[in-house]
């Protein structure tokens, strides 16, 4: 069972860190608020995220991209546990971006992005276990807006590291999206699968199953029945439906809400062995915010 979870884990955390390879390289800012109240449970689960990036244009159809994300959990623990749950209440997630990005003759585009990470509780001075590095590299094939082509697609290849998972070799990612028709839309793979229906080309409804989470060291690390706890992590899968309402072609309002159908909630040891599960009754998920992209 350790066995299998620890894969689901390694899985989630790969997924997100090519998300984050992507999606960084394309919003150039993004503000947004994720809640989860736990089913069941006095405990809840509140993020605030805010990204900005900077193109830098090198030559034609090519970009240095700079900038950075940071990310304040807040983990309200009012259930009973066997242990302090104090210095578990706040989470921060900084991320330095670095990333390069162009386009070649045969219209495939490629970029490769570098990110040192700060995950930690911050109680104290930064050291060497808050630290992380993840990047990716990827190819797209973008044809969403190839008046030549019946019915646009888009293909996104690539491979991402990350140290959190403790693999140290990049792990492969696949996502296609394609544009059926005039109002309907679906995209496979990860970190998101979903179907839109658009009312307009400015507003999309969507039917969607995805994943979130993240992972932090904790400062103070937690000793429960003689096992010491230096990591928590949380990672979900989540199906429900989105909104999104384009003001512009890149500026976007958008809001998911939906219900988790699963849910790892652990304290992790220096392997990232499970050292103590916490509330992992699924719940209701809400996710919103705005964005501007290229």
């Amino acid at each position: 069972m350790q066995i299998q979870t620890a894969n689901f884990i390694v899985i989630v955390l790969f997924i997100m860190a090519f998300q984050s390879a992507y999606a960084q390289l394309t919003d150039l800012a993004r503000f947004e608020y994720s809640y989860i109240p736990k089913g069941d449970s006095e405990d809840s689960f509140n993020r605030f995220r805010g990204l900005v990036n900077y193109p830098i244009k090198t030559k034609e159809d090519c970009y240095l991209v700079v900038g950075g994300e940071y990310s304040r959990i807040a983990l309200d623990i009012k259930d009973h546990y066997p242990f302090r749950t104090s210095n578990l209440s706040r989470l921060h997630i900084i991320d330095l971006n670095v990333g390069y990005t162009f386009k070649l003759e045969s219209g495939w585009r490629l970029g490769a992005k570098i990110t040192p990470r700060i995950a930690s509780t911050l109680r104290h001075k930064i050291t060497g276990d808050d630290i992380l590095l993840n990047g990716g590299v990827y190819a797209i094939n973008d044809r969403t807006k190839d008046e030549s082509v019946d019915k646009p697609y888009r293909l996104i290849l690539g491979l991402t590291y990350n140290s959190t998972i403790g693999i140290p070799l990049p792990l492969p990612f696949v996502s296609y999206y394609r544009r059926v028709n005039e109002h309907w839309s679906f995209n496979l793979g990860v970190p998101k699968t979903n179907v839109k229906y658009l009312f307009s080309e400015h507003s999309i409804l969507q039917t969607f199953v995805g994943i979130d989470g993240y992972f932090a060291n904790i400062q103070d690390p937690i000793i429960i029945d003689s096992n010491q706890a230096d990591h928590i992590s949380l990672s979900i899968v989540v199906a429900g439906f989105g909104y999104e309402y384009c003001f512009t072609d890149h500026l976007v309002w958008y809001a998911y809400s939906g219900y988790t159908l699963s849910m790892n909630n652990q304290l992790r040891d220096d392997n990232r062995e499970e050292v103590y599960k916490l509330d992992n009754v699924n719940a209701f998920y809400l996710r919103t915010g705005i964005k501007f992209k290229i």
